[in-house]
């Protein structure tokens, strides 16, 4: 019987805020971030494009199982809108497709917003992550290819002017839920103010639990020369991501039965269910202490296991 074989690296839990700088893609950022502190598992929390910079969260070991839950949390974004060209990224790394002398006042840009505030359908950048048949929509496009996306549902809560340097530019706060594209929303405020446009600036503000506050530079983890790792004092612990999701105490028998798949009544967790926790699928986290059991729904008078981060 062949034996398995061990991970490389170090075994390693919780999560990394990098303020990415621009120029690099976020895979590029984890793997340089992977390699620093030798881990043996690591992911991100949410895509940024090249040109962006701001908070990238990485996520170490049993804290990637978490990351669909902080990319399902607010964000915030500023993004510059730069007028009058239109390019095929829809921000400035791209090759510029079409022109236009219009530039809209601020009374326009703003009379302009609310339709693009709530629940909307957004076409993506066809510069995208996006798969098509298989293929990333990015890759198709680089060959030459027409790409072809279907408009998707996205949420902003709010969407702000709040500067204007010149003419040329405007920039904007954008409060979102996931999987909104700035690029989309920029491209289509200059369309529906009778110009074109792209972003020329992105920074991302806020993720879910994390703040500008939490963000680490990268140029403080990756570092030349034959140095030591980065300290693990650098590292959040991995609950810090649900910290919005509400706790429920349980017993260390009643974790281990949810570490074995099996529901709880609640009935049983009578007086001990947090009252924010909705009792129609809502989302709780279960700790038996300190220990954090793992991530469970309510649903139909039980306790479900959904999600769990450390053995029985």
């Amino acid at each position: 019987m062949r034996r398995q074989r061990k991970p490389k690296g170090r075994e390693i839990d919780g999560w990394l805020i990098i303020d990415k700088p621009t120029g690099i893609g976020s895979t590029d950022v984890v793997n340089k971030v992977k390699r620093a502190f030798d881990a043996q598992k690591a992911g991100h929390g949410g895509t940024l494009d090249p040109l962006a910079t701001g908070l990238l969260p990485i996520a170490f070991g049993h804290a990637t199982k978490t990351v669909p839950y902080v990319m399902d949390g607010t964000k915030i974004y500023h993004f510059t809108l730069r007028f009058g060209e239109a390019r095929d990224s829809d921000d400035a790394d791209g090759a510029v497709i079409e022109t236009s002398d219009a530039r809209p006042s601020d009374e326009a840009i703003r009379a302009a917003l609310p339709p693009f505030i709530g629940d909307i359908m957004q076409i993506p950048p066809i510069y995208s992550a996006i798969k098509i048949n298989g293929e990333r929509a990015y890759d198709l496009a680089r060959d030459g290819q027409i790409v072809e996306l279907e408009a998707r549902p996205a949420r902003v809560d709010s969407f702000e002017l709040i500067a204007r340097p010149n003419a040329d530019t405007a920039i904007f706060e954008v409060q979102s839920g996931k999987g909104v594209y700035m690029r989309s929303l920029a491209r289509d405020l200059a369309r529906a103010l009778g110009t074109v446009g792209h972003i020329a600036a992105l920074r991302r503000l806020r993720v879910g639990p994390f703040l500008e506050s939490h963000g680490v530079p990268l140029d403080r983890i990756v570092v030349t020369g034959d140095t030591p790792p980065p300290s693990l004092d650098l590292l959040l612990p991995l609950t810090t991501a649900l910290a919005d999701i509400p706790a429920l105490a349980v017993m260390e028998g009643e974790a281990a039965r949810l570490g074995f798949g099996q529901a709880l009544s609640l009935v049983d967790l009578m007086g001990r269910v947090p009252s924010e926790a909705s009792p129609d699928g809502g989302l709780v986290r279960a700790m038996a202490g300190e220990r954090f059991v793992g991530l469970c729904r309510l649903e139909e008078g039980m306790l479900r296991p959904e999600r769990l981060m450390a053995p029985a």
